[in-house]
Parts: C-alpha cells; sequence; structure tokens
C-alpha cells in the first residue's frame, strides 16, 4: 500500500507532515522510538528542500509517500525545485569542531543517514527524488 501526501513550501505545514507520517507508521508494530527516528529522518529532510531549496516559497509543492513493502518501508520525496545539492559529495560535519565552535545546526543530514538504513538523491532535469529505506523485522501490513 502507497501512502500519499502533497504539501506546500511553508514551515507552518512541518507539523502536517510529522502527523502524516506517525499516522502512517502508527499502524504497523514499531516502537515509539522507531516511529520517532523515521518522523525525524523525514521531517529534517522536508524541512531542508523547504527552507534551502524553495526558500519558503508557499506557492511550491513537495510530494511525499510511504510504501510498505515485504521487508520495510520506504520514504520517497519529490522535490521540483530548480536547486541541486550533491548528497553523493556529502561530508559529515566534524562534531568536536562544531561543538568547540558552538554552532548550530549542519548536523540533519548526518542524522538522517544514522536513522535510515539507505538514503538515495536521485536528480533529473529540476526534480529531485529522495528515498529513505528502513530495514523492518516484520511482515509489513497488506491493507492500513
Amino acid at each position: 500500500m502507497i501512502h500519499y501526501y502533497k504539501f506546500f513550501c511553508s514551515r507552518e505545514n512541518l507539523k502536517g507532515i510529522r502527523d502524516f507520517v506517525t499516522s502512517v507508521l502508527r499502524n504497523y508494530s514499531l516502537s515509539d522510538v522507531e516511529i520517532n527516528q523515521m518522523v525525524l529522518a523525514v521531517d529534517e529532510v522536508c524541512t531542508n528542500l523547504i527552507i534551502h531549496s524553495h526558500k519558503c516559497n508557499a506557492d511550491d509543492s513537495i510530494e511525499l509517500s510511504i510504501k510498505n513493502q515485504k521487508d520495510g518501508i520506504t520514504f520517497e520525496i519529490i522535490d521540483r525545485a530548480a536547486a541541486y545539492f550533491d548528497f553523493a559529495s556529502y561530508k559529515h560535519p566534524d562534531l568536536k569542531q562544531m561543538v568547540k565552535e558552538g554552532r548550530n545546526g549542519g548536523v540533519g543530514l548526518l542524522l538522517v543517514k544514522r536513522l535510515m538504513d539507505k538514503v538515495e538523491v536521485e536528480y533529473k532535469d529540476t526534480q529531485s527524488t529522495w528515498r529513505l529505506y528502513k530495514e523492518l523485522p516484520f511482515q509489513a501490513p497488506e491493507r492500513v
């Protein structure tokens, strides 16, 4: 089954994204910690796209789908902004240096990579598709 959500690129819509992901994941035999980890990862990617790709332009939209599979869950985030972020070349920040400098922010993608089992980004023309995979040790329900 695929769950679909389209939202406009305004920070005010982030709560709706988190609520949507949480409500879908509540249909699975997951702990609150597992749900919160996946919500956090999806929220981080969507937040980055809203702020950096779309500059919080509420006329733009992004699509999110959640697909259950036999061995886990796939989150697919489709963004049609002209911005390009080279995720393959992304280098983790030096956390010790960040703490030393007292810097905030800049660790979101590191967190996403640690929380999810696999992260892929595909670019085609002005569209980016982010795929976040989480393997789960259960049989996902056929119908929710």
